[in-house]
């Protein structure tokens, strides 16, 4: 979408450090010291992200979405650190996560705090 390699390398060389919070839309382009995936199913990932990802973050509504969840964990490194998050307005998603996670160690819980909270 942007070529965001100018801009991160502007930011490191100001001795900052670059995190990105992707869905992996689109071509990967910049420097970065971490980055969050987050696919969407709607909208296929580009396969550039997944040699360069730091965490997974899946939003979790139904069962099929900790199938996608697997799917996309089995294309990025085994040590990705691996969230799944409830769809904020969905008790089912996060009855669903935490029976998972019982079952499956490799997987952590995100939480959106702000919204369970009720804090815009």
């Amino acid at each position: 979408m942007h070529d965001l390699l100018p801009l991160t390398t502007a930011l490191k060389s100001l001795g900052l450090q670059v995190h990105l919070e992707t869905s992996g839309a689109h071509p990967l382009t910049g420097n970065f010291d971490w980055i969050t995936f987050s696919p969407k199913q709607f909208k296929a990932p580009h396969q550039s992200i997944y040699d360069r990802v730091s965490e997974l973050k899946v939003v979790v509504k139904s069962e099929y979405d900790l199938k996608w969840a697997e799917q996309q964990a089995a294309l990025i490194s085994k040590s990705t650190l691996l969230y799944l998050q409830p769809e904020w307005n969905s008790p089912q998603g996060k009855d669903l996560i935490f029976e998972y996670i019982l079952q499956h160690s490799q997987w952590r819980i995100s939480l959106q705090t702000h919204k369970l909270l009720k804090i815009q």
